[in-house]
């Protein structure tokens, strides 16, 4: 007689705790708080191990020290007396964990590019749609099947003719390439007040930066930060990524995304701006022109005239704002209005969410 038999289950040993796999998250959730610095994200680690004791007895932090440089995450520098920082894999791992946390696990897609609503014989990928073949229609797209059967239902079966009106052909999405320029804000407000909302923006930024990469392999993402000026920065640079004693100055970043748009060939072209604070700086010649003191006309109407050029090369604008000040939040509707964009208004929780939305939402070919 054949059966069940049970037995009492016991769970197996809780080793959350004291595993090289545990702590390496950790380890990566606090290197990008600490932009990168390994001494620091260490000492923190250690002093979390004695309040919430992380490890064990038979696996402590010197183990861990050991195994982040077997395998790869951390190197000490001889020239600089075994100065450690963190290595390209450790860069790669915390835009994995970045893209894991906001997007969720990705599954390994194609070539990747973004669908369109627009179909023909010179699309990329076969659709459900069925509709009648035209002159210049690929053979390949000939639904066989279908037409058969207007042949059958056309001419009847005892004497089988097939002609070009009887022909189906499947519709072909086309697929379009995208070029992005993330902007973000790396002025002071950006950590004052208690709130540290550099960390989240750099989050989304690797994550976004990851997921291009894995799933829409044919678009370009280039990033920009942008304080009292504005400059281009490399993805592996963003764990590092530290904001600065700096004033807003939005133009200098819009123009650095324009000018790094209009090199691109592809159609599709947006710019996504991570900011809490209003523009607050310009440049005029060598010297700075700042105003911290509410919106300033002059460098209102020059933020607002940029994003009405954006808009005549057709380059939308999508601004997520983390800041929840009335005025702040009107200034941002006159700025999309002017360039035709979005806006969003959003805690730093849920601000992957609505990028991810974002990208996935520009879809159509202009």
């Amino acid at each position: 007689m054949s059966g069940y038999r049970f037995t009492q289950y016991i769970p197996p040993e809780n080793k959350q705790n004291n595993t090289f796999e545990d702590l390496l998250k950790v380890f990566l959730e606090l290197i990008n708080i600490t932009s990168g610095d390994v001494t620091e994200t260490l000492s923190w680690m250690n002093d979390l191990d004695k309040q919430y004791k992380l490890t064990k007895d038979g696996y402590g932090m010197g183990d861990f020290y050991e195994d982040l440089k077997k395998n790869g995450y951390i190197k000490e520098d001889p020239i600089t007396n075994g100065e450690v920082s963190i290595t390209p894999k450790s860069e790669q791992s915390i835009r994995q964990q970045a893209l894991d946390e906001i997007f969720g696990k990705l599954k390994k897609g194609g070539a990747g590019d973004h669908k369109t609503p627009y179909a023909g014989n010179k699309g990329d990928e076969f659709t459900p749609d069925k509709r009648a073949f035209e002159f210049g229609d690929a053979l390949s797209q000939i639904s066989m099947t279908d037409s058969i059967r207007n042949a059958q239902v056309n001419h009847g079966i005892d004497d089988f003719t097939i002609n070009e009106d009887d022909l189906e052909v499947t519709e072909k999405e086309y697929r379009t390439q995208t070029s992005t320029v993330l902007m973000i804000d790396i002025s002071h407000s950006m950590i004052l007040y208690g709130e540290d909302r550099i960390t989240p923006a750099k989050k989304v930024a690797m994550a976004l930066a990851e997921m291009i990469k894995r799933k829409y392999k044919k678009d370009t993402l280039d990033i920009i930060v942008f304080g009292n000026d504005a400059w281009q920065i490399n993805i592996k640079d963003l764990p590092y990524l530290q904001v600065g004693p700096f004033h807003t100055n939005t133009v200098a970043g819009l123009e650095l995304a324009m000018d790094l748009l209009r090199r691109k060939k592809t159609t599709n072209k947006q710019i996504f701006m991570i900011t809490d604070g209003k523009p607050s700086c310009i440049k005029e010649g060598a010297k700075y022109y700042k105003n911290s003191f509410g919106l300033d006309r002059k460098i209102v109407n020059k933020t607002l005239n940029l994003a009405s050029q954006a808009r005549r090369l057709k380059i939308p604008i999508t601004t997520f704002m983390i800041a929840s000040d009335p005025y702040l939040q009107q200034f941002v509707q006159e700025f999309t209005q002017a360039n035709n964009g979005n806006a969003y208004y959003s805690g730093l929780k849920g601000l992957g969410d609505m990028i991810f939305s974002d990208y996935n939402r520009n879809k159509k070919k202009r």
